[in-house]
């Protein structure tokens, strides 16, 4: 990729830089902090424009819904926001349906758009918070499947960069909550994701969870759409609504562990939850060494932990980033010192 000025057109396109702004409205935890410099970005070109706006050693920030990050002080450079719309369907021969979507796209409303257009894959991912350009950045999953079970390819522009780059799913090294553009943030700006669907449904309904909510409402061969509802209301039941109550969703990963790590637990802890991850590794759910600790529900001024989900951090209300902040490390030392176990924030602290 070639690296420069930007062409003579682009350099000439104006773009809204604004100063002192209020990033409360952009982050669902509804923390107050001020950036320095902010501008929405709806277009390629209209990004790299934008970086001319960047002094030399500036820092740079790109949000999306503003779903997962905790801001616990002021952001002293320029936030570009995100906002590249795009909704492109290629259909094969078969019953596979390609489709290209901006980055600035709300995730939640294209799971619910591919439903209704009889596109199906994405059901399982029902109700995540967040834009499409954030997903692949954090390997986004629930209830059995993973943004990049379904993921082609992510475009993006490098910084300081004049055309469009382009990562295949093979090569975007994703893991668990991970990805290459995860341990790169701030060296690009994705512009739009590729996403493999199809018209013959395929439900995946392996997660006990899920399988058991379908088991209560006595579906047998759910469809994507069953899947999609009883995914909705298993996240509701759970998890609060950022509009209602201020959060980013889970705050930490659930923990990855030897399965010889996970042996001696349970001999001290007869009922650790369990489940089976890569080979010879098991993943412990982080909300139930919340619990143990007795942080469920706990409140400390305005900044708390969830009552039905000890995995969600929230704001009561004028909870500043950084209440919110130290919440989480007293959580992350109780855990370790009951269980040996450090666990990791899947939310970016700022």
């Amino acid at each position: 990729m070639k690296s420069g000025k930007p062409p003579k057109a682009i350099r000439k396109m104006k773009i809204d830089v604004k100063e002192n702004v209020s990033l409360r409205p952009y982050n669902t935890f509804g923390v107050e902090a001020k950036a320095a410099k902010f501008a929405a970005i709806s277009s390629p070109e209209q990004f790299q424009q934008a970086f001319l706006h960047l002094q030399k050693d500036e820092p740079l920030l790109i949000i999306g819904g503003g779903s997962n990050v905790l801001f616990t002080q002021d952001f002293p450079g320029l936030v570009l926001k995100n906002e590249i719309n795009q909704f492109e369907v290629t259909r094969g021969d078969s019953s596979q349906v390609k489709i290209k979507i901006g980055a600035g796209e709300n995730w939640h409303a294209i799971v619910r758009r591919t439903l209704k257009e009889g596109y199906f894959g994405l059901e399982n991912l029902a109700l995540i918070p967040g834009t499409s350009g954030a997903a692949p950045i954090q390997n986004i999953g629930a209830y059995g499947v993973e943004v990049s079970d379904r993921l082609l390819s992510v475009e993006y522009i490098e910084l300081g960069g004049n055309s469009l780059a382009e990562k295949t799913c093979e090569n975007c090294d994703f893991g668990y909550r991970d990805s290459w553009f995860k341990r790169h943030l701030g060296e690009f700006f994705i512009t739009s994701i590729s996403l493999l669907l199809h018209t013959d449904p395929q439900p995946v309904i392996t997660y006990p969870a899920l399988k058991a909510a379908l088991g209560l409402k006595q579906i047998a061969n759910p469809s994507p759409h069953d899947v999609a509802v009883t995914v909705e209301e298993i996240r509701r039941s759970k998890l609060p609504d950022p509009m209602v109550l201020g959060n980013a969703g889970s705050f930490f990963k659930n923990p990855i562990l030897s399965d010889s790590n996970v042996d001696k637990l349970k001999a001290d802890y007869p009922l650790l939850p369990f489940f089976p991850s890569a080979e010879g590794h098991s993943k412990i759910p982080a909300a139930w060494l919340i619990e143990q600790c007795g942080w469920k529900g706990f409140k400390d001024g305005n900044a708390g932990v969830h009552q039905h989900q000890p995995l969600v951090l929230v704001n009561h209300g004028g909870a500043t980033g950084a209440d919110i902040h130290a919440l989480a490390k007293r959580i992350m030392d109780g855990v370790e010192d009951r269980f040996g176990i450090e666990l990791t924030p899947e939310v970016n602290i700022l």
